[in-house]
């Protein structure tokens, strides 16, 4: 049974820091291409950032040099470390695989709220 389990999100003031986690099973992790989605309210799915199973990351612009996305093959787990949040950064987090050659292969963890808010 396939599960992504995604913990670390919560409330936190602008300027302040979460590390989100992703803890993968039923899958072989280190063939997927690991990403962070986030869906803020009223606005579409955007791509935060991704991790191939090489090991090269990308990041949403927004983002970069904020956050850093980071994955743990041993542990079947991708992190996704927040800094420097903002407001515009709320949104539930999701977590997402996707086999880094067959594209069907895809799948979706239930997500994580982040709030930053004064």
């Amino acid at each position: 049974q396939v599960q992504l389990v995604e913990s670390g999100g919560g409330s936190v003031q602008p300027g302040g820091s979460l590390r989100l986690s992703c803890a993968a099973s039923g899958f072989t992790f280190g063939s997927y291409d690991m990403s962070w989605v986030r869906r803020a309210p009223g606005k579409e799915r955007e791509l935060v950032a991704r991790i191939t199973s090489g090991g090269n990351t990308n990041y949403e612009d927004s983002v970069k040099g904020r956050f850093t996305i980071s994955r743990d093959n041993a542990e079947n787990t991708v992190y996704l470390q927040m800094n420097s949040l903002k407001p515009e950064d709320t949104a539930v987090y999701y977590c997402y695989a996707e086999h880094r050659y067959y594209s069907r292969l895809k799948y979706w963890g239930q997500g994580t709220q982040v709030t930053v808010s004064s």
